[in-house]
């Protein structure tokens, strides 16, 4: 599978941000859910504001040459802390590549593709200005910002890439004390390198600001309403938007989605679930082959040969060679980052096989892939920013290990493969040096126009009954069903799924709602 095309598809991932990207892609964590939008959110959009923020939506985008053909490049300007607009500021990446034509020109489509923490216009000059289907980039501007605190646009710092390395090879199977111990100082140094490199804007990444740097962007493109495009923690920043500013919403298509009403732990033990499912189903295709490294005989035996596997490599990780073994983490890691595609499962049994012949480099590929990690061991900041966001978005899952420990069975519950990995991965938001500013609730964006909620039966990151929830808190709610495997739906491949998203982007007009695609 091409390396590009599986790191802009775990770019995607939802986030408890711990050793591996899981749990929410729109925050990650915890607290009651409730019915009403949360303090900030409610007084963002507030009409007193307006005037001073004049002078960010009146601004000039200075467009240029980007270095990538076709694209331009410019910088915004928003304020640091919305709450001090005259305060300091945060200047965030944007490019965009002008409508193709033929046909009237029908304004710009803002593209995001989660994470938190995917580089949105990485994922514009790579993928999207180049791959969305002809006849919407013929009639739109397609334009991308890199998040607050992401990729180009005031990138939050954390570790070095060696202290990552140790990072991602930390144990989050802890067996004893002393390994508990360990991965908590893991997280707790994360946290500490984070507010030492990036501490002035460590409190200001949460998706409500997003949301109104978007609004900001909208206004200085020229546009009356937003056409947005959300992947994955993209469906919670469109949504948000919605919330915001629900006479402000054109076409928005939410794909991939996450339910914003659900705490961290749910949200984590949740997508813990989606993963076991979309394991279940790579088990399925593998065992009909007969050079499958789990073995023929069932899904179930699968698993078991999986999960052993990972006991294995945790006792006596496996040369790649190169100075970093595959222990459990990475190893966990690779075969996760795999179940975003379903494309990518022959590379996974091909790791898998090798793997069992003791050459642990195909899978530590496949994680390297997904923490975005240059050959060169430097990484991007996909999972610093990812922390910083989900961490701010809504409270720890966890107050401690103790609860960790309580949780456990009900996650590997909820996959007897990743279920105790996965548990302790939510244990990151725990020490983080700045609190929470959101809370989980539910999203009804009264008066909002039709948004489009797509949904995947099997998707791994985002469960599928998480877009059903979504759609019916939506007051315009459309819910577009792909009954599939992977993550997302849109561009993958289903003309069904291409054809109901192009239509309602270039005519308005959403499917009938619960329209479902194979």
């Amino acid at each position: 599978m091409d390396s590009r095309r599986l790191l802009r598809t775990s770019a995607t991932a939802l986030a408890a941000a711990g050793l591996i990207l899981t749990g929410c892609s729109g925050g990650s964590d915890a607290a009651a859910p409730r019915t009403t939008a949360p303090a900030s959110a409610s007084a963002s959009a507030s009409s007193s504001e307006a005037p001073k923020l004049k002078k960010y939506y009146d601004q000039k985008l200075k467009w240029r040459d980007c270095g990538v053909e076709g694209f331009q490049c410019a910088t915004l300007r928003a304020p640091l802390d919305y709450a001090k607009p005259d305060g300091e500021e945060v200047e965030l990446a944007v490019s965009r590549i002008k409508a193709t034509g033929p046909g009237k020109r029908l304004g710009s489509l803002l593209v995001n593709p989660g994470g938190p923490g995917g580089s949105a216009v990485g994922y514009l000059q790579g993928y999207a200005g180049i791959g969305y289907p002809a006849p919407v980039r013929a009639r739109y501007d397609m334009v991308a910002v890199d998040p607050r605190g992401v990729a180009r646009s005031e990138p939050v710092e954390c570790l070095t890439g060696p202290q990552m390395d140790t990072y991602t090879q930390v144990d989050q199977t802890p067996d004893d004390t002393a390994e508990i111990n360990g991965l908590s100082a893991a997280f707790k140094d994360f946290a500490a390198g984070c507010a030492k490199k990036s501490g002035q804007v460590l409190p200001h990444v949460s998706t409500v600001e997003t949301a109104r740097d978007m609004d900001i962007l909208r206004a200085v493109l020229g546009d009356e309403k937003l056409t947005y495009v959300g992947a994955s923690y993209g469906t919670f920043l469109g949504a948000t938007y919605a919330e915001l500013f629900p006479d402000r919403v054109g076409r928005l298509v939410l794909d991939g989605a996450m339910d914003p009403s659900l705490s961290a732990l749910d949200l984590n033990r949740d997508q813990t679930g989606g993963f076991e499912t979309s394991f279940r189903a790579f088990a399925a295709d593998c065992i009909r082959k007969p050079d499958c490294p789990l073995g023929t005989e069932s899904v179930a035996a699968a698993g078991a040969a999986m999960k052993k596997f990972f006991r294995d490599v945790d006792a006596a990780p496996l040369p790649t060679g190169e100075s970093r073994a595959l222990g459990e983490s990475l190893a966990t890691t690779g075969v996760i980052a795999a179940m975003y595609d379903e494309g990518a499962w022959p590379q996974l049994r091909e790791a898998l096989s090798r793997a069992k012949d003791g050459d642990g480099s195909g899978l530590l590929a496949l994680a390297d892939s997904y923490y975005e990690r240059e050959p060169d061991g430097t990484y991007a900041n996909l999972m610093f920013a990812n922390a910083a966001v989900n961490c701010l978005d809504l409270p720890p899952a966890f107050t401690g290990p103790a609860d960790v420990e309580k949780a456990v069975p009900s996650f590997e519950k909820a996959s007897p493969i990743f279920g105790e990995g996965l548990a302790w991965a939510a244990l990151n938001c725990t020490y983080w040096p700045t609190p929470a500013t959101g809370h989980p609730h539910r999203i009804a964006a009264e008066g909002a126009a039709p948004i489009l909620v797509v949904g995947t039966t099997r998707d791994p990151a985002t469960p599928y009954h998480w877009a059903q929830s979504l759609a019916g808190q939506l007051s315009s709610g459309t819910l577009l069903t792909y009954e599939g495997d992977g993550h997302t739906a849109y561009g993958r491949g289903s003309d069904c799924i291409d054809t109901a998203v192009n239509t309602y982007l270039l005519e308005g007009t959403p499917p009938a709602d619960g329209k479902r695609c194979s």
